[in-house]
């Protein structure tokens, strides 16, 4: 057996030399990245037996040809030395064992996800040739941008049979059906709200035009806002200047006893607003913000209600992460902004389908307070639909196959 090792710049000239020195018929033993490129150590006249002899060191076997009864246990001899060669031999044959492992995952990977990817196509072609109308509702959902997963349980709701008209009109009103819309107006029920959220939703904004619909309706001596947003530089600067604005008081709170204090101080207004720093999903710092608004329930006299805001112009995986992110503080209702900013509605409603979310108030600008208005399912659908027709391009059939070829028999 003749090993040599072979170094190149990278592992498609590596093995051309292999080939021209070695021939076709050479075993690669080893293969291993260097900082000037490839490493590969490889072999002719590879003598498997001779490969495991060696590394057996030498050990002979207690059993003997003429014995057919079973071995016999005996001491081992002390194992015979081995040459240095023979060791520098060795170590690539073992190293190659994990190399050739872990190419043969790499590839097995690689057949698994091109078996999947004919099998999808395959599967979302025959669902089109013979459920055409629910073929077409889901490619109209992911136009819309709805998650796959929430479009195939719309789907599943639908008759059996669907003519055109219905496959056309029908799954906007299942999407309408399946998003909850609480019907609660805080200028009216008033109460302890804080706003909560990852940085950027507009929570600030969002606030002072709750408190000015409040304002009108019970004065400015009956509502307060409380700033615990001491992270982003300005916020509280903000906050009062809108509190100057509509003759309301802004009382700052630092932690979770100065903000209970503040809320027993104000337990006789009608509504307190309170505005909380954004902090994302992955900042450790969220973990800080919801005990301080767990012990400021806890040791208060009036309970604090918690509000998720979500901007509609987010993708659907941030929103996603935002909602799995806040849902420990079981947010009784959720606020979705900037819907003027989104391209597709269709994230921020998987959102809401998926996780039961009720929906209180959507806003679609900066003004205090017009852009702000009280959920309505049908309006927002229908408002969705509306982008899809103006902005969306159609969807291919590539895509239909990645998101739906593999659950189709469900459907």
């Amino acid at each position: 057996m003749k090993i040599k090792r072979f170094v190149a710049n990278d592992m498609r000239q590596a093995m051309r030399e292999v080939r021209a020195e070695q021939g076709a018929d050479a075993v690669i033993l080893s293969t291993r990245r260097l900082e000037d490129g490839i490493e590969i150590i490889a072999a002719v006249d590879y003598d498997e037996t001779l490969v495991r002899e060696a590394a057996r060191h030498g050990a002979p076997m207690p059993e003997t040809a003429s014995d057919k009864r079973a071995p016999v246990a005996s001491p081992l001899p002390p194992p015979m030395p081995v040459a240095p060669s023979e060791v520098a031999a060795l170590q690539p044959i073992v190293e190659q064992g994990v190399v050739e492992a872990a190419r043969m995952r790499v590839e097995l990977g690689g057949l698994r996800e091109l078996l999947e990817q004919q099998l999808s196509s395959l599967a979302w072609n025959d669902m089109e040739r013979r459920r055409p109308m629910r073929a077409r509702v889901l490619r109209d959902m992911t136009r819309l941008g709805i998650e796959p997963d929430v479009a195939r349980k719309l789907v599943e709701e639908l008759p059996e049979q669907l003519s055109a008209d219905q496959a056309r009109y029908l799954p906007l009103g299942l999407l309408s059906r399946s998003l909850k819309v609480s019907g609660r107006d805080l200028a009216e029920t008033g109460g302890m709200t804080a706003l909560v959220g990852p940085t950027g939703v507009g929570k600030t904004t969002t606030i002072a035009k709750l408190a000015a619909r409040a304002v009108l309706r019970h004065g400015p001596a009956k509502v307060a806002l409380v700033s615990t947003d001491h992270y982003r530089i300005g916020a509280a600067a903000q906050l009062e200047h809108y509190g100057r604005l509509l003759g309301v008081r802004v009382h700052p709170a630092h932690d979770a006893a100065s903000l209970a204090q503040a809320l027993d101080s104000l337990r006789e207004h009608h509504t307190v607003l309170v505005d909380t720093a954004g902090v994302a999903g992955n900042d450790p710092r969220l973990e800080q913000q919801m005990n301080v608004l767990r012990e400021a329930c806890a040791h208060g006299t009036h309970p604090l209600r918690a509000y998720l805001v979500l901007a509609a112009n987010a993708q659907a995986s941030s929103l996603d992460e935002s909602v799995r992110a806040y849902l420990p503080m079981k947010p009784q209702a959720c606020i979705v902004t900037k819907l003027d900013e989104a391209p597709s509605l269709g994230g921020v409603l998987s959102v809401l389908i998926r996780y039961g979310l009720a929906l209180d108030y959507t806003t679609d600008g900066q003004r205090v307070p017009e852009d702000i208005s009280a959920a309505d399912a049908r309006v927002l659908v229908c408002r969705a639909a509306q982008v899809q027709r103006r902005l969306t391009p159609a969807i291919d059939d590539v895509e239909m196959a990645d998101r739906f070829g593999l659950a189709v028999g469900s459907l």
